[in-house]
C-alpha cells in the first residue's frame, strides 16, 4: 500500500507556519498607526488614508531588499538586524521625496521555516516600523524547500507614503550656490557588501570574528550594524526648512545617486575631508586596494543621506539636526556645471 503523500513530507509545514503568524501578532500590532482598519491575518492589509488632511495627496512608493549583508547574518546566526534594514533601506528613499511613510509589509523566503530566525527577522523589522513612524500592515512568509538551501532566506520589503503635492521634494529648486549637508551613516548601511565580503572574507582570508585594530568590532558585528533611518529628524526639518533636494546615499554611493535630483545645470563638490569617515572604509580601500573613485561610487563613506539647502539657512538646519541626535556635516557645495563637467566631483580639502 503505497504512503500517503503530505505537504509536510514535501518540506512545507503549514502548522508552524500558523505558529509563527501567531507569535508575531504582537509585534505586528505594536506598530499599527490609528489609520489602520481590520486585524491581522486577512487576505489584504487596510489603511484608511484621511484625507482632512491634505489638499492634494501624493502617495510615494518604495521596494527594496537587504542584499548580500543576509549572507553576513547568516554567518553570525544573528538576525535581527537585517529586519531593521530592511525598512531602513524603502522608508529612506520615500523620505527622500518628502513624504511620510505610512505602512510597509515583508516578504520573507526560506527553504524551511525557522521559528527563531523567522520571528527574530520580524522583531527587527517591526522595530525598524516603530523607528519610521509606519504600520507594518501584511506579509508573506513563503516556503520554499529545494529552492534555498538549510539556513538561508531572503527578504524584500514595500513601503507606501503620503506628501502634499505643494510640499513633494523633486530637487528642482537646487540653485548654484546651495549647501550640502551629509547626515552620517552608521556604517555601511545595506550596499557594497558583495565587494565588502571579497575584500574581506575572501582576498584577505579574515575570520568573521576577527577584530581589526582599526575597528571598535569584530567584522561581522561592523558589517551587521543596522542601517540608519532619517525619517523622524527629517520630518521635523520639514516643519520649518525648505530642503531642496535629498539623496539617500545606497548602491552607486556618491557617484551615481546625487545626479538623481539635480538639475541639468548643476554639479555637486563634495570635499572630502569634511567630515568622518568610519573606520570599516579605509580598512576596506587599503586591504581590496579600491580606488578613490570606486569607493565613492560603491560605498556611502559615512555618510547616509544629504540635504541640499540654501547656504542662508544651512547654519540653522545643521544646529537643528544635531538637536536631533543626528551627525550632521557641510560636506560641498553645488557649483555651475560646464558641458564636459561630471555631475559630481570629490574635491580634497587637504
Amino acid at each position: 500500500m503505497h504512503k500517503k503523500s503530505t505537504y509536510k513530507d514535501a518540506g512545507v509545514d503549514i502548522d508552524q507556519g500558523n505558529l509563527f503568524v501567531d507569535k508575531i501578532k504582537p509585534m505586528i500590532k505594536s506598530t499599527h498607526r490609528k489609520e489602520v482598519r481590520g486585524d491581522i491575518g486577512g487576505y489584504a492589509g487596510l489603511f484608511n488614508l484621511d484625507l482632512s488632511k491634505y489638499k492634494n495627496p501624493i502617495l510615494v512608493s518604495s521596494t527594496d531588499g537587504v542584499g548580500t549583508k543576509l549572507k553576513i547574518a547568516m554567518l553570525m546566526n544573528k538576525h535581527d538586524s537585517v529586519g531593521i534594514d530592511l525598512v531602513a533601506m524603502s522608508v529612506n528613499d520615500i523620505i527622500v521625496k518628502g513624504a511620510e511613510p505610512l505602512f510597509f509589509l515583508d516578504y520573507f523566503a526560506t527553504g524551511k521555516l525557522s521559528l527563531d530566525i523567522s520571528v527574530s527577522v520580524i522583531e527587527g523589522i517591526t522595530k525598524g516600523c516603530v523607528e519610521a513612524g509606519c504600520t507594518l500592515l501584511g506579509g508573506e512568509t513563503a516556503e520554499m524547500p529545494g529552492f534555498y538551501a538549510d539556513g538561508e532566506y531572503d527578504l524584500a520589503g514595500f513601503c507606501v507614503g503620503v506628501v502634499e503635492a505643494g510640499k513633494l521634494i523633486d530637487g528642482s529648486e537646487i540653485s548654484v550656490g546651495d549647501t550640502l549637508i551629509g547626515l552620517a551613516s552608521s556604517g555601511l548601511h545595506s550596499n557594497g557588501y558583495s565587494l565588502a565580503r571579497k575584500i574581506l572574507l575572501e582576498q584577505s582570508q579574515l575570520d568573521i570574528h576577527y577584530q581589526a585594530p582599526e575597528l571598535p568590532h569584530s567584522i561581522g558585528t561592523e558589517l551587521l550594524t543596522p542601517t540608519r533611518i532619517y525619517v523622524k529628524s527629517l520630518l521635523n526639518l520639514f516643519k520649518q526648512f525648505n530642503v531642496k533636494g535629498l539623496v539617500h546615499v545606497t548602491g552607486g554611493g556618491f557617484i551615481d545617486n546625487i545626479p538623481r535630483v539635480l538639475p541639468e545645470r548643476c554639479k555637486a563638490v563634495i570635499k572630502e575631508g569634511s567630515w568622518t569617515i568610519p573606520p570599516i572604509f579605509p580598512l576596506l580601500q587599503k586591504l581590496g586596494h579600491v580606488d578613490c573613485q570606486e569607493m565613492f561610487r560603491v560605498f556611502n563613506m559615512g555618510i547616509g543621506m544629504i540635504a541640499i539647502v540654501s547656504t542662508k539657512e544651512s547654519g540653522d538646519i545643521l544646529d537643528r539636526l544635531k538637536a536631533l541626535g543626528e551627525q550632521a556635516f557641510v560636506i560641498g557645495s553645488i557649483e555651475k556645471r560646464a558641458a564636459n563637467d561630471p555631475a559630481v566631483c570629490i574635491a580634497s580639502v587637504y
